[in-house]
């Protein structure tokens, strides 16, 4: 089981780094970046989150700095991002720049669920397992890098004003907390996954939002 376990833990941080760095470099894109300013979003998108959760959780030094695979990754990830925004530049339209906000919400919700997953099940393997830091690992190591990205665009971050953004990571954290009463990790890791993901499109697709003042 816990070698199935680790497995899939490694496949939810693969598929979380990628997708978050994606969305970072789309977001760069946007921006007009270079390809370092591209490249960047893309890093702290996808390693941010994971920094966060591992200074909590007293790992040091931090295993984006023990372990170059993921920032590999993203760089990786970045560079093909700007190349293909770059290819396209010649046919931006409004459909175009609705289609990247599509792209970028898309793996966006896809990073933030892999990472929810992952931040539980970083805390999890070091042996903690009271119910409130397991939520808030998973929270902040889903949110994490999107709120760095965001401060470095200079955009309001998503958590900030986004529908059902960090909520989603807490309702699919308490989701995986229920499951695992009696489930199997792999078991919990997917339903949870899959929590996250579902409730973030929902809210998208039908703009639900938590109050906020109106001018």
């Amino acid at each position: 089981m816990n070698g199935n376990y680790l497995d899939l833990n490694v496949i939810f941080d693969i598929i979380g780094t990628i997708a978050f760095a994606i969305s970072g470099a789309i977001l760069g894109a946007r921006k007009n970046m270079d390809i370092l300013g591209v490249i960047v979003l893309g890093l702290v998108t996808a390693l941010g989150g994971g920094f966060v959760r591992d200074l909590v959780l007293g790992i040091n030094p931090p295993k984006m700095f023990q372990d170059s695979t993921n920032a590999i990754i993203s760089t990786i990830s970045a560079v093909i991002v700007f190349l293909y925004y770059s290819i396209r530049l010649d046919i931006i339209n409004r459909n175009w720049i609705k289609s990247m906000n599509s792209l970028m919400t898309i793996f966006d919700t896809i990073g933030l669920a892999s990472f929810t997953i992952t931040g539980i099940s970083t805390a999890l393997s070091l042996g903690y397992d009271k119910k409130f830091l397991l939520i808030f690992v998973g929270t902040i190591t889903g949110v994490g890098g999107g709120m760095i990205r965001d401060v470095l665009s200079g955009s309001i971050p998503f958590i900030f004003k986004e529908q059902i953004y960090a909520g989603a990571c807490i309702l699919g954290a308490i989701v995986f907390i229920i499951c695992y009463n009696f489930l199997n990790y792999e078991a919990s890791m997917i339903i949870s996954f899959f929590a996250v993901l579902i409730i973030r499109l929902i809210a998208v697709k039908r703009n639900w939002n938590l109050p906020k003042i109106s001018n």
